[in-house]
C-alpha cells in the first residue's frame, strides 16, 4: 500500500517544488516480527518547499492512524537527557505561565506523561492529548489526566466546553507531525485564554541543513520549520510568533511561542532568528539543493565504508533503532548483510526487525556479547548519553561510525 500525494502547500495552498527524494520508505516506527513481513506499508519519502510561504513539507502524507496507534513504541522517558529536559520544561511553565489560581495546561502528544507529571504533581489542572493508547496508559499511571485522541479544532472545542480556556498549550516533537496544521492552529486559537500561549518545540530546518541530518526526515515529521514559516503559518490563523529559543535536544530544535495576534510584544529573539535565516539563506531553494547534494554524498560514503569493512571480515552492528534510522537504512540500502543487528533500549522493539531493512533488533546487553568491531551510531542525538554508558566498547577496541554531519570513524 502507498500514501496519497499532497497537491499544493498544506498551509497556504501555494505551489510546492520537490527538493529531495529519499525513495521508498516504510513506516519508521513499525517494527515487524520475523514471521510477519507481509503487508508492510510503504510510501515515497520526498520533501518540497512552498514558493509562497516557504514551508518545507513532505509531498506524500501517511495516514495518521497508521503511525500513531495502540502499539506505538516510542517512550519519551527512556532517555535520561529527555527526562531532565521535560522536567525542566514543566517547572519553567509552572513558574512563568501557569501562575494564576485555576490555571490550565494542555499538552499535545503527551506520550508517557514525562512533562505533564511535573505539572500534575504541582496540583495544576491539566490534560494530555495522546492518540496512542499504549503510551497514554503509561501516562495515566503517572497520575496524568489523558484524552486518547488527536488534537484538532473539533476536539479543542470539546475541551473548551468542559474545562474552559487554556493558559498554556504545549507540544514537543508533535506539531511537525500533524499535516492538518490548519485545524490544529484554529483549535489552539479557540482554546487559548486571551493571554495564553501555544509553546512547541520541533526539529529546526536550519540545523538539519547545517548538519546534513537527512535522517530527521521521515514519515512522522511532515513539516520542517523555520521562524519564517512558523510566523507565516501563525498569521493565517490569528496568531503571532512572540518568542523563539534554540534547544540542543534531538540534534537541534527551536521552541516557538505563539500568542493571539497583538496580545504580547515579540521578544528580540524573534527578530534575531529571522535575521539569521535571511543571512544564511535557510528558507530559500538554493540551501535545499545544496543539502540534497550533500545527502547523496553521505549515502555513497557510508555504503562504501560498510562494504569495505565487511569485505575485510569486520563485524558491524548499530546502536539505536530510532525512527530516523529507517530513513538511513532504506535510503542507503543497508540490510543485515552490512549491519548484523541494532541494539535498542525499547522493549517493544527488541526481538523484532527494523522497518523495511529487516535488521534484527536486540537489547543493549547483546552489544557486549561480544562487542562488534564497529557500531553505526543511529541514535546520534543521544551520543553523549550513549558514550558514557558504553565505555566498555571503546575499551575493547570498538569504533563508532558517524554519518552526521559527515561519514567518519571515531
Amino acid at each position: 500500500m502507498t500514501a496519497p500525494a499532497v497537491t499544493g502547500c498544506r498551509i497556504c495552498g501555494g505551489p510546492v517544488t520537490e527538493m529531495l527524494d529519499l525513495g521508498r520508505q516504510p513506516l519508521s516506527d513499525a517494527f515487524p516480527r520475523p514471521a510477519d513481513l507481509d503487508g508492510e506499508f510503504f510510501y515515497r519519502l520526498a520533501v518540497g518547499r512552498c514558493a509562497d510561504c516557504t514551508m518545507v513539507q513532505l509531498v506524500e502524507e501517511v495516514p495518521r492512524e497508521r503511525m500513531f496507534h495502540h502499539d506505538y513504541p516510542y517512550r519519551s522517558s527512556l532517555s535520561s537527557v529527555m527526562r531532565a529536559h521535560f522536567t525542566g520544561t514543566g517547572r519553567e511553565l509552572l513558574a512563568t505561565e501557569l501562575t494564576r489560581p485555576g490555571a490550565f495546561c494542555v499538552e499535545l502528544g503527551c506520550n508517557d506523561g514525562v512533562m505533564l507529571r511535573t505539572v500534575a504533581a504541582a496540583g495544576v489542572r491539566h490534560l494530555g492529548f495522546e492518540p496512542s493508547a499504549g503510551v497514554a496508559e503509561l501516562a495515566r499511571g503517572q497520575g496524568v489526566r489523558v484524552r486518547t485522541d488527536f488534537f484538532e479544532e473539533e476536539t479543542a472545542a470539546d475541551v473548551l466546553a468542559t474545562d474552559g480556556p487554556a493558559d498554556v498549550i504545549y507540544a514537543a516533537n508533535t506539531i511537525c507531525h500533524l499535516p492538518y496544521l490548519d485545524s490544529v492552529l484554529r483549535g489552539a486559537r479557540l482554546l487559548l485564554a486571551p493571554g495564553g500561549v501555544l509553546v512547541f518545540e520541533d526539529p529546526y530546518l536550519g540545523d538539519i541543513l547545517a548538519r546534513t541530518a537527512f535522517d530527521q526526515i521521515y514519515d512522522e515529521h511532515f513539516y520542517y520549520f523555520t521562524a519564517h514559516s512558523v510566523r507565516a503559518a501563525a498569521a493565517r490563523f490569528g496568531l503571532e510568533l512572540v518568542d523563539v529559543r534554540r534547544l540542543p535536544v534531538h540534534g537541534g530544535e527551536v521552541r516557538y511561542t505563539l500568542a493571539r495576534a497583538g496580545a504580547r510584544t515579540p521578544s528580540p529573539a524573534v527578530a534575531d532568528l529571522l535575521r539569521q535565516e535571511r543571512e544564511q539563506g535557510v528558507t530559500g531553494e538554493a540551501a535545499l539543493r545544496r543539502f540534497a547534494a550533500a545527502v547523496a554524498r553521505t549515502r555513497s560514503e557510508l555504503v562504501a565504508l560498510l562494504r569495505s569493512l565487511r569485505e575485510e571480515g569486520r563485524t558491524v552492528a548499530a546502536y539505536g533503532a530510532t525512527a530516523k534510522s529507517a530513513t538511513v537504512t532504506n535510503y542507503c540500502g543497508l540490510g543485515p548483510e552490512l549491519i548484523s543487528y541494532v541494539c535498542d533500549t525499547t522493549p517493544a522493539k527488541q526481538g523484532r526487525l527494523t522497518p523495511g531493512a529487516h535488521i534484527p533488533v536486540r537489547p543493549p546487553e547483546a552489544f557486549a556479547d561480544p562487542y562488534p568491531d564497529y557500531a553505526v551510531l543511529f541514535a546520534w542525538n543521544h551520543a553523549e548519553e550513549i558514550m558514557a554508558k558504553e565505555t566498555g566498547f571503546r575499551a575493547a577496541g570498538g569504533r563508532w561510525i558517524h554519518y552526521v554531519p559527515t561519514v567518519r570513524v571515531r
